[in-house]
């Protein structure tokens, strides 16, 4: 299994908590309906017990999402991760940015235990499976943490990575006004991503 090792505060949430968030997400089928659905606020019902054995790959377990100024600083587009599978701890996550005119700038699947903080589990070689599945819930709800959320997405003193393209970082940080997002990547390191005007699109600026 990948845990993640992104710093991250300790998100301890209470049972009752965990439940009551279960209930409160929003459900959404496609990333066009992230930015155009009229019942984007729909409480999220999950699915019952008796029903679980039918749930399949495509099924959506839980959703969190927010707004945020990204593409463009007049506007906010939306934020959205999705877990989808027949089980938590093996479900793929489905990270999808949507911009306020209903355009998919990203979308990016990644397994539900990069999720996983290695604070949130007392012993990781000893977890349970409930373990697991209340971790990767805690990963979701701190995903989009307002402190993930930086301006300039590229410091004026930084020092381009080896590992990341020139144009797109460049781009990024000709740009003042440019908002990174930090977030733990496939491979459980921490990506920052920002929209490059000058290309019109999102790109990965470290990781």
């Amino acid at each position: 299994m990948m845990v993640s090792h992104y710093p991250m505060k300790k998100f301890v949430l209470p049972a009752a908590g965990l439940l009551i968030a279960l209930h409160t997400t929003s459900c959404i089928n496609t990333e066009r309906e992230v930015g155009t659905s009229k019942n984007a606020q729909q409480v999220f019902t999950p699915t019952p017990e008796a029903a679980r054995s039918r749930l399949t790959e495509r099924t959506v377990l839980r959703t969190v999402n927010t707004t945020h100024a990204f593409s463009n600083p007049r506007t906010k587009d939306r934020f959205v991760l999705q877990l989808r599978g027949p089980k938590i701890a093996t479900a793929q996550a489905h990270f999808i940015i949507v911009s306020s005119t209903g355009d998919t700038l990203r979308k990016e699947v990644m397994p539900a235990t990069v999720l996983i903080n290695a604070a949130d589990l007392d012993d990781a070689a000893t977890a349970t499976v409930r373990d697991k599945e209340i971790a990767i819930l805690q990963g979701m709800n701190s995903f989009f943490r307002e402190d993930r959320f930086v301006q300039p997405a590229v410091p004026r003193t930084a020092v381009q990575p080896e590992n990341v393209d020139s144009q797109s970082w460049t781009s990024v940080k000709e740009d003042s006004r440019a908002v990174g997002f930090d977030y733990p990547a496939a491979d459980g390191r921490e990506r920052r991503l920002a929209f490059s005007k000058k290309l019109g699109r999102a790109v990965v600026i470290a990781e």
